[in-house]
């Protein structure tokens, strides 16, 4: 391989590694904040334990996602350094903005949410965890209106003297309709993914729990019936969160769809691989081909009126290019060169981005099934019902990563796609960029070195990440009631969840804040 195909690896790994937390934090924040203001709200303990058991998991998560995303502003400058010298000034605008306005929310109120339990008045408190949750978000948006302007390039001219696009209009970079709709989309996904998480956790758990419980002989204050108790609403939070996700996430799909069929056909048509221009083609759901030659493409199961839809919004009377006309079209724009995607890749991301969403689907109508009435699943039907659902939680996470990976590939060859409302505009129409003209003119030895080592750092960092969580996941969440009454709504001094029994010397507790090391709050005695 050359260094452009070794530049191209690195990214994908590395970006692929990032995205593994990336959803999951987006989508567990505001989970996590409900969960709490809930808890103020009505003080069910089953709240304040949900709060603290998922709030482990959101903060490993979001630890790892920072820890792997340094790296990838980096790339653009060391991988990709003729491609952030001519869009460096326009794509690096949304990057600091993240960084000024996102980041510094986060940092700022993650920790006084971590540390503030039991120190700062219960609304601030919860107050703290919403907005990380909403400037996770912020953070998402400013990233994809980077990513947008790599896909619609908006808001920016080019200048023929320096060779490099300058941003001209900041409203039209921001809200550019490209990074609207991939923001919603992927939020969506997010959403997915963390509604996922806490249902197939806690499907699991019920299960245990129940066993426990049962062994026990069912008293009320075992930390096994309290567990029992905490993990039912949560079910019914995950279910709700993620069925409503998935309805988001077909009808962001569908807005997006139509959008990228005017502004990048020749992605939709290879992500069809349809070849040829037709009226009202029909959708595939399997085809076989030789490596990405296009003439040899057969759809063996279609279904129709899909394709027309996805496109126009329409049945019938729609007509689409194909992957042969569009080169046609695009060389007489841009000149000799192949223009089309990997339609192996561009296919098959598509279908898989749509096929593992449905795990979430089946874990929603299984989870609701046999947890309905307050039954709970015993036996083995129980123990394969709770592995399943912990096999679940990595279905939206493909779906995730199989779209982002749909996204890019289906740009290719382009670095920075072309605006079809900027042919003919000279102020504009020069802003594109292939990914052989964008990377960086290293050795192919030190591109080989490099993505060695972060595919080795980053293997590393997942491997801690899955067992923090698994280790967190494991644990449970605490037994403790937590705080009740003024507690919850006062002040925030409170005594800490614990025995009946008074604590040494008889002096208020305090609660610690969450620890990576333990899923459990852990309550030391003020001295």
């Amino acid at each position: 391989m050359d260094v452009l195909d070794i530049s191209r690896w690195q990214f994908g790994i590395t970006t692929v590694y990032h995205y593994l937390f990336v959803p999951l934090t987006i989508g567990l924040g505001p989970l996590v904040a409900l969960m709490q203001t809930f808890w103020q709200k009505t003080g069910h303990p089953y709240w304040y334990r949900a709060t603290r058991f998922f709030g482990t998991v959101f903060l490993v998560n979001f630890a790892m996602g920072v820890a792997t995303g340094i790296v990838q502003e980096f790339q653009f400058g060391m991988n990709w350094s003729e491609y952030s010298r001519m869009v460096g000034d326009v794509f690096g605008g949304p990057l600091a903005l993240e960084a000024l306005i996102a980041f510094f929310l986060e940092s700022v109120f993650l920790g006084v949410w971590i540390f503030g339990w039991g120190k700062v008045p219960g609304w601030l408190h919860t107050l703290s965890i919403w907005i990380v949750a909403i400037a996770t978000n912020i953070s998402a948006y400013f990233i994809i209106v980077a990513n947008s302007f790599m896909q619609n390039p908006k808001g920016a001219v080019y200048n023929p003297e320096t060779g490099r696009a300058e941003l001209n209009d900041i409203a039209a970079l921001l809200f550019n309709k490209t990074a609207i709709y991939g923001y919603l989309h992927a939020a969506a996904g997010a959403f997915l993914v963390g509604g996922t998480f806490i249902l197939g956790v806690s499907c699991w758990w019920l299960v245990r729990a129940n066993k426990q419980a049962k062994a026990g002989g069912w008293h009320q204050d075992s930390p096994e019936v309290a567990r029992h108790d905490m993990h039912r609403p949560v079910i019914k939070m995950g279910i709700w969160a993620t069925l409503l996700s998935c309805v988001a996430v077909a009808f962001t799909g569908d807005l997006q769809a139509k959008l990228m069929f005017i502004q990048q056909p020749m992605k939709m048509a290879a992500a069809e691989s349809l070849c040829h221009t037709q009226t009202d083609p029909a959708f595939s759901i399997l085809s076989t081909s030789t490596h990405n030659n296009c003439e040899t493409v057969q759809h063996l199961i279609e279904v129709p009126f899909v394709l027309p839809f996805l496109a126009e919004g329409k049945f019938t009377g729609v007509t689409l290019e194909g992957v042969m006309e569009l080169q046609e079209k695009m060389e007489a724009l841009y000149g000799p060169g192949n223009y089309s995607p990997n339609l192996f890749v561009t296919y098959w991301s598509f279908r898989a981005m749509i096929g593992f969403m449905l795990g979430s689907i089946l874990l929603v109508i299984f989870a609701w099934w046999y947890t309905r009435k307050g039954q709970v699943l015993e036996g083995k039907k129980g123990l394969w019902f709770g592995r399943l659902s912990l096999f679940a939680i990595a279905t939206p996470f493909l779906a995730n990563i199989f779209g982002w990976v749909f996204t890019e590939m289906g740009r290719q060859p382009w670095i920075v796609h072309p605006n079809p409302d900027s042919v003919g505009d000279p102020r504009t129409e020069l802003i594109r960029m292939t990914v052989g003209e964008g990377v960086s003119a290293h050795s192919a030895t030190y591109v080989w070195i490099t993505i060695i080592g972060f595919t080795g750092l980053y293997l590393a960092l997942y491997i801690v990440w899955f067992l923090l969580i698994r280790r967190a996941v494991i644990a449970g969440p605490p037994a403790e009631d937590g705080p009740t009454g003024d507690a919850v709504t006062g002040s925030g001094q409170h005594p800490a969840p614990g025995p009946a029994t008074p604590v040494a010397g008889d002096q208020p507790a305090e609660i610690e804040p969450v620890r990576f090391s333990t899923a459990a709050p852990v309550i030391t005695d003020e001295k």
